[in-house]
């Protein structure tokens, strides 16, 4: 057993020790590529969504140096067909890429280094083997599969690391490529690897629009294919777990839900679900990696309708977005297209597929974006999500007046005065007016109740003495023609299923005198 060569099984042997969400067919998925030309399978998501688990999971599985059949035993891959056909068969090599830049941080031999503690490391596995003085790694492999018949698993995990920790160095991302492309696109790969597996965060790097390892098969946070039930937990593996340790389904679904990945509708991410299920209560376990500030750079970048749609997203709204020119390279950052690529790769913003729209997907998140937005210098909006608490406090003590003064500095300070001419621009700005509701309301838009829908409907998270609010809005009308249109349509009967004080909220913009009014009344009954 060696650093890097047949490690053993320890890693998963721990996952399976703790409370383990079954993932296992994803070996299934990688069994049918293993010896065809389909073998190569990179595969990236963003952080604390378990790609690590799912490197050591596939290490155990391979790994001929150990018995891992006690620890799928139970699982669904124990039912496959491929199952015993693969078990522990292959010689595996794992790398994560982490120790490497970990170790060799701002080192411009990196590469070269990473490459020699990986051959010391093989030969010690083969020793009978010679190795050459000119002998790179691919040349030592070759040597050992011919001399022993031997085929090799690869797994790197955190592929991805040098590219985004050494972005500056022209040098050493071009020795990273070149390292790659000699293992994986060499006429003798074939004879060498039985298959490989990749993950990281970005996609692999592109040259003159094609990748540097197009033999690869690529799933992403974007095009995720057939893999996409592995990329995170489910909404039934969730309420699952929830029921069994006593966390409410749905405050789990409300901080950690919301990831669209290609055919499911509903993903979690995974590292904060089983936080919260450990700690017993959700609260936001993002925050501890502290990346807004990278995130904060980004969303300043100076591009045309970046800082728009960033508001825009921040009040609900989702945005269009155009991932196809991308290069996967964060030193390459040419568009707002290309920024908001980067923020659904790296589990800022999740990606509709169906609309071709990116979104902030759920409230750890949501917190995440308003810390970097925070850090931005964006004092104007900075200012509305400061604000947000105190008009939210205006409502329910019916300040009128400081509800409407309270909109229309967001109006004027925030939101473009020329597109400012309709209800649904409206409703963006009332939305981020009451940002900070988020924390105690589930927030719905055109929500349907009654005989129509309210434009927008603030739900109490949990039943108490919280009030509902109902809030209409109209444009170059009256806020008694709000008012009236609530009662009229009955949009409070579904709201009394979860609350029994409602507060009735009408707010109209008079693009004539450019000022908003507001009239707030309790639901009488």
């Amino acid at each position: 057993m060696g650093n890097f060569i047949n490690i053993g099984n320890n890693n998963f042997k721990e996952a399976r020790a703790d409370e383990y969400v079954d993932k296992s067919m994803l070996i299934a998925a990688i069994n049918k590529t293993l010896g065809t030309k389909r073998k190569m399978t990179c595969v990236t998501r963003c952080r604390r969504f378990g790609k690590s688990m799912a490197a050591d999971m596939l290490c155990a599985y391979y790994d001929k140096s150990c018995d891992s059949r006690e620890l799928f035993r139970g699982l669904e891959i124990e039912k496959d067909p491929s199952f015993e056909k693969h078990l522990n068969k292959y010689s595996v090599i794992f790398v994560s890429l982490t120790t490497f830049t970990s170790k060799f941080d701002h080192d411009p031999e990196i590469v070269k280094k990473m490459e020699q503690a990986l051959m010391s490391d093989i030969h010690a596995d083969f020793p009978d083997v010679e190795k050459l003085p000119q002998d790179d790694l691919m040349d030592l492999l070759s040597r050992i599969a011919l001399a022993k018949d031997e085929k090799f698993f690869m797994i790197i995990d955190e592929w991805d690391a040098i590219i985004r920790e050494f972005k500056d160095s022209e040098k050493v991302m071009d020795e990273y490529v070149k390292f790659l492309r000699r293992l994986f696109k060499d006429p003798i790969t074939s004879r060498v690897f039985v298959g490989a597996y990749i993950t990281g965060i970005l996609p692999i790097k592109k040259y003159n629009t094609q990748s540097a390892l197009n033999n690869f098969r690529e799933y992403t946070m974007i095009q995720p294919g057939k893999l996409a039930s592995y990329f995170g937990f489910t909404k039934p593996e969730v309420e699952a777990l929830g029921r069994k340790y006593g966390v409410d389904p749905e405050e789990l679904e409300q901080w950690y839900d919301g990831y669209r990945i290609g055919t499911e509708p509903s993903m979690f991410n995974p590292n904060s679900v089983m936080t919260a299920i450990d700690n017993g209560v959700c609260a936001n376990y993002w925050s501890s990696t502290g990346a807004y500030d990278n995130v904060a750079r980004y969303i300043q970048m100076n591009f045309e309708g970046l800082k728009e749609d960033i508001v825009r997203m921040i009040a609900g709204e989702e945005c269009t977005v155009n991932y196809v020119r991308f290069n996967n390279d964060l030193k390459e950052i040419k568009s707002r297209d290309d920024v908001l690529t980067i923020l659904i790769h790296l589990g800022y913003l999740s990606y509709n597929p169906d609309t071709r729209k990116c979104y902030i997907p759920n409230r750890e998140v949501r917190e995440e974006m308003e810390s970097a937005v925070l850090a931005t210098k964006w004092k104007e909006l900075i200012s509305a999500i400061n604000s947000s608490e105190a008009l939210l406090r205006a409502v329910l003590n019916r300040d009128e007046a400081s509800v409407a003064a309270g909109v229309e500095k967001v109006h004027q300070d925030v939101v473009s005065i020329q597109k400012y001419n309709d209800e649904d621009n409206l409703s963006q700005v009332v939305y981020l007016a009451f940002y900070s509701a988020i924390s105690d309301y589930i927030i719905h838009r055109e929500y349907q109740s009654g005989k129509g829908f309210a434009d927008l409907a603030f739900i109490p998270r949990k039943h108490g003495d919280a009030p509902a609010l109902l809030i209409e809005l109209k444009y170059n009308k009256s806020v008694t023609t709000a008012l009236d249109q609530i009662r009229e349509r009955n949009y409070p009967d579904k709201i009394r299923e979860y609350a029994s004080n409602i507060i009735l909220v009408g707010i109209n913009y008079d693009p004539h005198t450019k000022t908003h009014t507001c009239k707030i009344e309790p639901l009488r009954h």
